[in-house]
């Protein structure tokens, strides 16, 4: 992290950058007679010499003479977000593309049982910086003088790497309680401590997150999930009791002790699996899937209700199908997309179906049954598969490892000889219905799952060959 001095040149670097966009666009509002600022994450970013191409601002101007005011500068203009002040913009300028947000000040109204905040635009830059979630979010510049306005302190916090509030967190929380899991977000993200005082008012408030909608809980939990080391954030809901709140499962798991590893409860279990997997994504190539991130963290949340104790030993016998459908309530209750829960589910279900092979080797026909049954989700299930190895134990940690890259390369090489990946039965169903002389209807179904079966087992056959096993099934079906 930065010095206050780096930090301060970093700022004015990135101003010099986006000079060709801030020059313009000050003029334009200090010409209407407006103020115009850059702030929030935008500085936040600038003094750490991150900023990218999104560019935050906040102005005096209300939202229609904002708009008119952008239309100006740009002819890529979009109010979608006027009723919350915000105007949208996208400006070329130097062979590069900004994304623009101007909004104007604002004095929030929340109250106690409200879901939103009551929009409320307010007149002045101080009144919009402390109703903002962090002190490091609240920071401005004037785009015409190029003043630093910190009325808070977040410099400092940014330079001691520290969460806190503009005003005290009570009222923050009191405000806006998604600012508790948005705390959890920059602490992962950032790598930050949150301070005692911040911590203490998430744990005495954790209630209050219950009058929050589904849809912005599951907006910050994604965002924190998709962070490089979500451990920290997890861990600070977790601790706090907000992830009993928003995600019982994951705090549930702290009680068991996981039968592969008694060094570690499922819990930590869980969050290394979620490490791992997060390291696997990157290695193998892949951007950050929440997919890929929400089984890991769930795969495990079936093993308190299986839970048994048959003598010294713990058991959490169907605990993968018991989780499955676990994962697809609570999805469902934090409103994931309906693609997402059907493919987090799928993964849990199928997160053991490895350790057969492990324990012995499979045939073709097993593993063409295992690629089957995963379909789009294999390389998600490779990933998932390969992260729930935590044991200490090198020796044992190197047979599986080793026992899943032997079943990969399987995988591939029978792949290259059957295009494995698009596996379908022998016929169709046009052609079962030609051959058998059917109309649509269960039969052709039936015909279909007992092609397919076959060529699971037995891999693929030419098509005079499959006609004739279908009449065959079909003869012997009429007997039986």
């Amino acid at each position: 992290m930065p010095s206050l001095t780096t930090a301060q040149t970093n700022a004015m670097q990135e101003l010099l950058r986006i000079a060709p966009v801030i020059d313009d666009l000050g003029r334009l509002f200090r010409q209407a007679g407006h103020e115009l600022y850059l702030v929030g994450g935008s500085v936040r970013d600038a003094l750490l010499g991150q900023l990218g191409h999104d560019l935050d601002f906040t102005t005096s101007a209300r939202p229609d003479e904002t708009h008119e005011l952008l239309k100006a500068f740009t002819p890529s203009t979009w109010d979608i977000g006027k009723e919350w002040g915000t105007i949208g913009a996208l400006k070329k300028a130097d062979g590069q593309e900004w994304q623009i947000e101007v909004t104007t000040y604002r004095a929030d109204l929340y109250r106690s049982d409200s879901r939103k905040p009551e929009v409320n635009f307010g007149d002045t830059l101080d009144g919009d910086l402390v109703r903002r979630d962090f002190t490091i979010n609240a920071m401005a510049i004037n785009v015409a003088t190029r003043q630093f306005v910190d009325p808070y302190g977040g410099l400092e916090d940014l330079a001691d790497r520290m969460i806190r509030t503009p005003s005290t967190p009570e009222i923050s929380f009191s405000d806006d309680p998604l600012r508790m899991m948005r705390a959890a977000r920059f602490a992962s993200r950032l790598g930050f401590m949150v301070a005692p005082e911040v911590v203490k008012a998430m744990t005495d408030m954790a209630g209050r997150i219950e009058i929050v909608s589904a849809e912005r809980i599951q907006t910050e939990l994604t965002g924190l999930l998709l962070t490089d080391e979500p451990r920290e954030g997890l861990n600070l809901l977790v601790d706090t009791g907000i992830a009993d709140i928003i995600i019982p499962e994951v705090p549930a798991l702290r009680l068991e002790v996981d039968e592969h590893a008694h060094h570690k409860d499922v819990y930590q279990h869980s969050l290394t699996v979620l490490d791992q997997a997060i390291a696997l994504e990157k290695d193998r190539g892949h951007e950050p899937d929440i997919v890929n991130r929400l089984a890991a963290l769930l795969h495990d949340i079936g093993k308190p209700p299986t839970r048994r104790f048959e003598g010294s030993k713990v058991t959490f016998h169907h605990h993968d199908v018991v989780g499955a459908k676990m994962a697809t309530k609570r999805l469902k209750a934090l409103t994931y997309p309906t693609a997402v829960v059907k493919s987090v589910a799928k993964l849990i279900d199928l997160h053991l179906r490895f350790h057969g092979y492990a324990d012995g080797g499979w045939s073709d026909s097993a593993v063409r049954r295992y690629v089957r049954d995963a379909g789009d989700e294999l390389e998600r299930l490779h990933i998932l598969t390969r992260a729930d190895c935590t044991t200490r134990n090198v020796r044992k940690a190197t047979k599986l490892r080793r026992a899943y890259e032997e079943l990969e390369w399987r995988i591939d090489e029978l792949a290259e000889q059957e295009e494995l990946n698009s596996l379908r039965p022998h016929l169709d169903g046009t052609e079962i219905m030609a051959v058998l002389g059917l109309k649509p209807g269960r039969e052709v179904g039936e015909a279909y799952k007992f092609l397919l079966e076959h060529r699971t087992d037995h891999g693929p056959i030419p098509h005079d060959d499959a006609v004739e096993l279908l009449r065959q099934w079909w003869t012997d079906r009429s007997r039986s």
